[in-house]
């Protein structure tokens, strides 16, 4: 059987920014604990950015934080694709964007809406997609004033995702059900919640392709 390619599309939560500077290593970050996890039969492709949002250019940090500019080129560079996974939304809660958590989903949904059309799964069909909450906003430190009003928007997050991926017909991992945020920053992951995620996505990547 040939490997299965997974590509982890997503914000610094997926490169593995660590709260404060620097990046946890190759074995410690989510899609790394997915890889290893699922073993040799899969090919999980990282693909992070710091600061990209779902569809919203960045008036500060620049237009290619937008995650729908390199989507597209993203999955034609990596295909056959099998699985899509999108962990974004966190940088869409930032003040400067007013945001509501529904104006964020349907930022998620337009993500989908281009993996779906882009005829980068297997056999030039759709690959499989599953959408991921963020976890909510923890004890904001020096990022407060960016994130000004996001703790009580993020924790909205799961039930607008869940409605968007209902809607779509793709699957669905609340990643706040199984990890929190870390306080020294409120916005990054440690690497305790970088484990406990990358385990919990491989149990639901087992269970997509035991069904598919």
């Amino acid at each position: 059987m040939s490997k299965r390619t997974i590509l982890c599309y997503g914000d610094s939560n997926t490169w593995g920014a660590i709260a404060h500077g620097g990046r946890h290593d190759l074995n410690t970050r989510w899609p790394a604990v997915l890889r290893n996890t699922l073993g040799d039969n899969f090919w999980v492709i990282e693909e992070g950015l710091g600061g990209r949002t779902t569809v919203f250019d960045d008036p500060i940090e620049g237009t290619h934080k937008n995650g729908a500019r390199y989507l597209l080129p993203c999955l034609e560079s990596h295909q056959p694709i099998d699985l899509v996974i999108l962990m974004l939304g966190t940088n869409d809660l930032k003040h400067r964007f007013g945001l509501l958590a529904e104006d964020i989903a349907r930022g998620a949904e337009k993500l989908i809406q281009i993996i779906k059309h882009s005829n980068c799964g297997p056999d030039y069909d759709t690959p499989q997609i599953l959408l991921m909450a963020p976890p909510p906003i923890g004890k904001l430190t020096d990022l407060s004033h960016m994130f000004l009003g996001a703790e009580a928007k993020s924790l909205e997050l799961g039930q607008a995702y869940q409605a968007v991926a209902e809607r779509q017909g793709v699957y669905f991992l609340d990643a706040g059900q199984h990890i929190r945020s870390d306080d020294t920053d409120g916005i990054h992951l440690d690497a305790q919640a970088h484990i406990a995620l990358g385990k919990v996505v491989a149990k639901t990547v087992l269970n997509i392709f035991a069904t598919t």
